[in-house]
Parts: C-alpha cells; sequence; structure tokens
C-alpha cells in the first residue's frame, strides 16, 4: 500500500477494546493504518517510535491518563494532531483539554464516523502547502507535486511506494527512520510484513538510483539519507 492510498497511521490509544476496535474498524475503513495502545505509559513509547499523522487520546487512561500524556507531547516539541475522546461531559475539561494543546474533542458516546470527519479535517488544515518545494541531496532532485526523481538531471522511474519512500527518507536528510517509522509512514502501517518490506523496497530504490544513490544504512537502527557517492 503506497502513501497515494494509505493516509498514513493513526495511534488509538483507547482502554475499552470495544471502543477500541469500533475505532480500528471505522479508521481502517477510511484509509488510515491503526495502532492501538490500552495502557497510557506505553502511548508516548509508541508515539516517538511510530510517528503516527494523528492520535485519538483517551482521557481516562490507566498508568498514565491523556492530559497529561499530552501536555509531555507538546512540551516536547510534538504537535502531531491530538483528539481527545473523554467519558466526562464537561465544559472545564473540555477547556483544559484545548488548552493543553489537543485539536479537537469527542465526549463519549460518538459516532465512530464523526471521528473519522474530526481526523480528515484535521489532517487537510495541518497539510503541506500545495506546492512543495524542491527536495535535492546530492545528485538526486525529488519532485513532491510531479512525483518526478530526477539524477543529474535524468529522469528515474520509481513506482508509487518507491517514490514515498525516497521522499520520506529526503524530507529530512541526515536523520535516521527506523524500519518502523518507515512502515507506519509509508505503508500506514505498524506492521505490514516486518522490516523485510523496507529492506527490499530501499534495495530497489538504490539501484534505480545507481551510484548517485543518497541512502545510507544505519546498521541495527534504520535509513538516512546524505549528500555523497552511493
Amino acid at each position: 500500500m503506497s502513501l497515494v492510498e494509505s493516509k498514513g497511521l493513526v495511534l488509538v490509544a483507547e482502554d475499552e477494546r470495544a471502543i477500541a476496535d469500533l475505532e480500528r474498524l471505522y479508521l481502517t475503513e477510511a484509509g488510515f493504518g491503526v495502532h492501538v495502545e490500552r495502557d497510557g505509559t506505553a502511548v508516548l513509547p509508541a508515539i516517538e517510535r511510530l510517528r503516527p499523522v494523528a492520535i485519538v487520546l483517551d482521557v481516562g487512561l490507566p498508568g498514565r491518563d491523556g492530559l497529561d500524556i499530552c501536555r509531555a507531547l507538546r512540551a516536547a516539541g510534538d504537535w502531531t494532531p491530538v483528539v481527545f475522546v473523554t467519558a466526562r461531559d464537561d465544559e472545564i475539561d473540555r477547556i483544559l483539554g484545548l488548552e493543553l494543546g489537543a485539536d479537537d474533542y469527542l465526549t463519549k458516546p460518538f459516532s465512530p464516523r464523526e471521528l473519522v470527519t474530526r481526523i480528515r479535517g484535521l489532517l487537510r488544515r495541518s497539510s503541506l502547502p500545495a506546492q512543495s518545494p524542491l527536495l535535492t541531496v546530492g545528485k538526486v532532485e525529488l519532485d513532491p507535486d510531479r512525483r518526478a526523481v530526477r539524477v543529474d538531471g535524468a529522469p528515474v522511474v520509481l513506482t508509487a511506494t518507491e517514490f514515498d519512500l525516497l521522499a520520506k527518507l529526503m524530507s529530512a536528510p541526515g536523520r535516521v527512520f527506523t524500519r518502523e517509522q518507515l512502515l507506519a509512514s509509508v505503508w500506514g502501517q505498524a506492521d505490514y510484513g516486518g522490516g523485510r518490506t523496507v529492506d527490499v523496497h530501499v534495495a530497489q530504490v538504490r539501484a534505480k538510483l545507481g551510484p548517485a544513490s543518497p541512502i545510507r544504512t544505519l546498521r541495527g537502527v534504520g535509513y538516512a539519507v546524505e549528500a555523497g557517492d552511493g
């Protein structure tokens, strides 16, 4: 599944299994990958590991509540869109949640279709401008708008998934992306065939880019792009 087909990974932090399963069902049908955490202490590590496009955060999580998680997230400079979900229909809670940096708020019971609509709206508002800048690393140039890649001026044909993978890596030269982060961002899945899926696609991209490939392997960690010979 390419990034064109997948809308990215949504992390659902919800301890009530029936609600989490319903949210997973509707988000999956809407084209999102979904990862569920039921304990608050596991949420921040999962966000760091998977880099979701949005977070559905239950306020009353066990271990660490949603308000504290959102507070820590924003204090760390992470502004991933957050939708709070709570059983408490209280204006004070709503104001507190939004002041902490939540982007939206739903009170149980709510329609899962409404949740999908809210997330779509948040992602639409936070998306990149229509005209994205060219990405250049060494001899490789990537045009996000035209979905075109050139090496030393010559066009290179990539599949949709190969393009999305290269675009993700080139979006932050020098940054190391783990296989899990790439799976979440490109395939919209927390586990989509394992790390081998990423390795195979990286090998295919490298082969097509040739000696100018900027992709570097950080053994035991993941991949990054850096200027230099391939």
